[in-house]
């Protein structure tokens, strides 16, 4: 369980994230929770194969995490809105593509819980928060 000076230090640290599912659908929480941290000062970069080339939220969407090119500069944190079974792969992906450029955190969305990957992330020095909503939290703790 992450605690709340863990939280904390990840917010003070992550400037830029990579929120792969990002949907176009302001309805969606994958949009509201994206568009709360872009209100809260963190860069975020859509990751959603259905809309990649569409300009969200003020940034380009890209399909993948391999397809983020090194000028976005370092890529600070994913945010998971995926399935709990698909989780694994992003992680991967993410491990693959992002270690070193700047990857300190990965997040798992609420209800996204993936273990393995999350030890597999952790044991190369990531910090991994599952189960859990960076926009609640950052309510939480921040206001």
């Amino acid at each position: 369980m992450t605690t709340d000076a863990e939280l904390l230090s990840i917010f003070a640290e992550v400037r830029t994230i990579a929120c792969v599912g990002l949907s176009n659908d302001p309805a969606r929480p994958a949009h509201n929770v994206a568009r709360y941290l872009g209100l809260k000062g963190f860069r975020v970069i859509p990751v959603n194969p259905l809309h990649a080339g569409e300009t969200l939220l003020g940034e380009m969407t890209y399909p993948d995490l391999a397809s983020l090119p090194p000028e976005l500069g370092p890529i600070h944190m994913v945010d998971i809105f995926r399935r709990s079974e698909q989780a694994g792969a992003v992680v991967d992906a993410a491990l693959a593509h992002l270690t070193g450029r700047g990857l300190r955190v990965i997040w798992m969305q609420i209800g996204v819980i993936d273990t393995a990957a999350a030890a597999r992330a952790e044991a190369r020095g990531i910090k991994v928060v599952m189960d859990r909503c960076p926009k609640i939290e950052f309510e939480r703790l921040r206001g």
